[in-house]
């Protein structure tokens, strides 16, 4: 079951966060999903996902990430991942500098019958801001 959670949370990654299929991302999230780490504004459920990703791609051109580690148990899925792009619109209220970012993000997802349940993560917004201020 572990390697087949992996699975589901890399196709998620590599075809809805990096390749912006929407489709995957209303396939893969449960429609009870719970973001136990939602952003400030955000709503902590599968529409809340969809809006974070809408505003991330619409401020980083080029918007991918790229996994380096992936450990499951049970139900959790862990990934050490970042992602990358160029900032060429808002965020936060940053104006566009032009500049290659990197995030640096540690996700735990829960992964439910194929479907993401919940997800807690870490991620250094402070050193994203950094790169753009």
């Amino acid at each position: 079951m572990s390697t087949e959670n992996k699975d589901v949370v890399s196709r998620f990654i590599n075809e809805y966060q990096t390749a912006a299929r929407e489709e995957v991302a209303n396939e893969l999230l449960a429609d009870d999903f719970v973001d136990h780490s939602a952003l400030p504004g955000l709503t902590p459920d599968k529409e809340g996902v969809k809006n974070l990703f809408k505003m991330l791609r619409g401020a980083f051109s080029g918007f991918r990430a790229e996994i380096y580690d992936q450990v499951a148990e049970g139900d959790k899925v862990v990934t050490r991942k970042s992602f990358f792009g160029e900032h060429t619109g808002e965020f936060f209220g940053a104006a566009p500098t032009g500049r290659p970012i990197h995030i640096d993000v540690i996700d735990i997802l829960t992964v439910k019958n194929g479907q993401l349940a919940e997800h807690w993560c870490q991620v250094d917004f402070a050193g994203l801001m950094q790169q753009i201020s």
